[in-house]
């Protein structure tokens, strides 16, 4: 069958980590039949959504470059390797391990999606059948997009399979705004085609595909469109059986996020690795060194947040509890956070993250690695703030975008009894509320992969890497790192892809 050499080395990553979803062997499966029915192209979708669940990609790779190019965190262990001291100071360049490792994976995922959108097309299935698989490949193809447009600029777009590898080698770099067209177009397929719900939430919605939308129609500054496609998914919150969950730890205990219905879109990690696949490094990357909570190992003092996250973060706010790590035990006992390094000189004196941490659940391997844990990939409450941030760029002073914001503090309070943080009231002007907005999601969404894309789109860098943000970082140049760095062995293999990203 056409492609079915490149498309056995796709499989070859079939996942293991995505516990929801069913795969077929690839032994089961022959060259002379590979799609035989819808069932076939669900197979290779799961395979691409496999690839996500790895180490070069949302393991690690990915997850920890835009956690640690964020203001949020920074680097506690100064011995650990130099890729990940590079991507948070700002001084990266075009061998990172983190951009060579993510951008081939990232392209396995686009690869299985190409697939299975030409297979789909191949089949003499009923629409109602083969629709709704079509448009998740529609879907992951432009998440995965999305990802690499954000981070590199104008790069390679490929939507068909590659029948001719050299031809793929001599590929030149598609312009910013064209993926961006393809992207929605992609999203829009998929929110047409998908199902209102799904068996897992490891599998996209309509809601889904529709936060998505609203997400990137929101970083283009498109704000009418922001606010039509979050306004959608609000509308219909029953039919998408949507909510905010009641207790804010609830979303990172890996033994009650199957049964939550605030994701719109779960990466599933199931305690299990095999080799690269499954393998989820963010506990053991944020976790504290020697620390004995969890019976776990300790983590590695990686991405740890600066004092002054902690410092600026109202005690008052429940988030901040469920976020943060105080305290850590060691030899038994348990002991503040000024006294980590007490215990391991690779350690810093602040709270560490929490949410991967504390409830992770089974483990595959040592310090955490190959956990339980789901990772959401957007959050109803992302919706409502978007909703918010948008409505108030078109129409200042509503009390509905008021609204979304309260429903996300009301959890917060968590019982409070100074009613703490307050609700949010008519009045503000349009550029206090932009700010308040973009503060409501740093602290929401925090360590949650968001907070650079924020600082990106709303070209924040000089202001919260300067020296009164929260993570100082003298290296950041506007001119220079809204984007990484494409990777020099690509350039290498493929001249067209040159000239690399303005001040690399």
């Amino acid at each position: 069958m056409r492609n079915f050499k490149y498309l056995v080395l796709f499989m070859a990553f079939v996942i293991t980590g995505c516990s929801d979803l069913d795969e077929v062997p690839v032994g089961e499966l022959s060259p002379e039949g590979f799609f035989k029915s819808p069932e076939d192209v669900q197979t290779v979708i799961n395979g691409a959504i496999g690839n996500m669940a790895t180490e070069a990609y949302w393991g690690r790779k990915l997850s920890l470059a835009i956690m640690l190019r964020s203001d949020m965190t920074t680097i506690g262990d100064q011995g650990t390797p130099a890729r990940r001291r590079e991507a948070n100071n700002f001084s990266a360049g075009a061998d990172n391990g983190l951009v060579t490792s993510l951008w081939p994976r990232a392209y396995q995922v686009i690869a299985g999606t190409n697939e299975a959108i030409a297979a789909a097309a191949t089949l003499d299935a009923p629409s109602a059948q083969i629709d709704p698989i079509r448009a998740q490949a529609h879907f992951f193809r432009a998440y995965t997009y999305y990802h690499l447009v954000r981070l590199f600029g104008d790069i390679p777009y490929l939507d068909t399979p590659v029948d001719d590898i050299d031809a793929a080698k001599e590929i030149s770099k598609t312009p910013e705004a064209e993926i961006y067209a393809h992207i929605i177009t992609d999203l829009q397929e998929a929110k047409k085609y998908l199902p209102d719900n799904q068996p897992t939430r490891a599998l996209p919605s309509k809601a889904t595909a529709a936060g998505f939308l609203a997400s990137v129609y929101l970083t283009l500054g498109d704000y009418q469109n922001a606010y039509t496609e979050a306004k959608y998914v609000i509308d219909n919150e029953g039919k998408f059986n949507l909510g905010l969950v009641d207790n804010f730890q609830d979303l990172f205990d890996s033994s009650k996020q199957a049964s939550l219905n605030e994701p719109l879109l779960n990466l599933d990690f199931n305690g299990f690795s095999d080799g690269d696949t499954g393998r989820d490094y963010t506990p053991a990357l944020t976790g504290i060194r020697g620390n004995e909570r969890g019976n776990i190992g300790g983590g590695w003092s990686v991405a740890v947040p600066s004092l002054s996250i902690y410092e600026s973060w109202d005690g008052r706010d429940y988030r901040k509890a469920v976020s943060l790590d105080t305290t850590g035990i060691f030899n038994g006992n348990e002991e503040p956070f000024t006294k980590f390094p007490d215990f391991d000189s690779r350690n810093i004196p602040s709270a560490y993250i929490a949410k991967y941490t504390r409830f992770i659940g089974a483990t595959g391997t040592g310090n955490g690695r190959a956990s339980s844990l789901n990772y959401a990939l957007m959050r109803y409450a992302e919706v409502l703030l978007i909703a918010a941030e948008a409505l108030n760029e078109i129409n200042p002073g509503t009390i509905e975008a008021d609204g979304y914001v309260n429903r996300v503090r009301s959890r917060a309070r968590n019982g409070n009894p100074e009613g703490f943080p307050k609700d949010v009231t008519s009045g503000m002007s349009q550029s206090d509320f932009r700010d308040m907005v973009l503060e409501e999601r740093k602290w929401e969404l925090a360590f949650e992969f968001k907070r650079w894309y924020d600082i990106k789109r709303r070209q924040l860098g000089t202001e919260v890497f300067g020296p009164s943000g929260l993570e100082p970082q003298p290296n950041f140049d506007p001119a220079r790192d809204y984007l990484l760095p494409l990777p020099g062995d690509e350039l290498e293999r493929n001249t067209n892809l040159q000239p690399n990203n303005p001040g690399y």
